[in-house]
């Protein structure tokens, strides 16, 4: 289990990064974070939507890797193959934290439990004399970058929520057993409701680059036959077919993006 902790030098000042990246943390994610500054980038290789669990009012922004939990269709023989890697996915092991030593404030944290770390690995995060090296001040300015792009984020879906433009998707997946699946819970934009946008809204959203996260959205969904070919590809309960339409509100038993 994860156990994240502040980056200190007086406790931490042997610690030290390995040189090799190993990617097995997200080896049965089917989701990962992702920000709206990603999207297009993303948007080349995986469906780029929002999920929400049903007892909760808060959207997250992700990729879909898989078409159920546990399926990672992008990492295979302990190699990412995806055409890009979310940043959320490349920090690890590193994260934002809260600092115990100043009260509301973030600070760079590193779980010690990692086996990307340890004091028999190659990369100091500090010099001999405790200055932080340049790698944990890359790091830090990483971390930092992807706390604003999250932020960021989630203006952008505020954004889509006030103006209304948020659809929830099904995906009606039917496999070669003649076994069939329903995965809700999976949010995109509804660009019918993007066209008939007012002008001067048309105008504002232009202005502020939104229309970019907001088509790259809307484009990526084709990556959902991606994901069909990856899983078919497996020889594990190949699917024969998906439909992706939207939500009709009462339906039978369901499963959820985040389930």
């Amino acid at each position: 289990m994860a156990n994240f902790v502040a980056i200190k030098a007086d406790k931490h000042h042997n610690l030290k990064l390995a040189s090799k990246r190993d990617l097995a943390h997200v080896a049965e994610q089917h989701i990962v974070p992702v920000t709206a500054a990603e999207y297009a980038q993303a948007s080349a290789s995986f469906p780029v939507v929002l999920v929400k669990n049903p007892e909760s009012p808060r959207y997250r922004s992700v990729v879909m890797l898989g078409l159920e939990a546990g399926e990672n269709l992008f990492y295979n023989d302990s190699k990412w193959t995806g055409l890009s890697l979310p940043q959320s996915v490349g920090m690890a092991p590193f994260a934002l934290g809260l600092d115990p030593d100043k009260e509301n404030t973030l600070t760079a944290c590193v779980d010690v439990e990692s086996n990307l770390v340890g004091e028999d690995k190659e990369l100091a995060l500090f010099e001999a004399e405790g200055k932080e090296s340049e790698l944990l001040i890359n790091v830090q300015n990483s971390l930092g970058r992807l706390y604003e792009n999250e932020k960021m984020t989630e203006s952008f879906i505020k954004e889509l929520e006030e103006n209304d433009l948020l659809q929830e998707l099904e995906l009606n997946v039917n496999l070669t057993s003649g076994e069939k699946k329903k995965l809700t819970g999976v949010f995109t934009i509804n660009e019918d409701k993007v066209k008939a946008l007012a002008e001067d809204k048309v105008i504002d959203f232009h202005k502020r680059g939104l229309f970019v996260p907001i088509y790259a959205m809307l484009g990526s969904l084709g990556q959902v036959n991606r994901l069909v070919q990856l899983r078919n590809l497996t020889g594990k309960n190949d699917i024969a077919g998906i439909q992706i339409a939207p939500l009709v509100k009462a339906d039978a038993e369901t499963a959820t993006a985040e389930s």
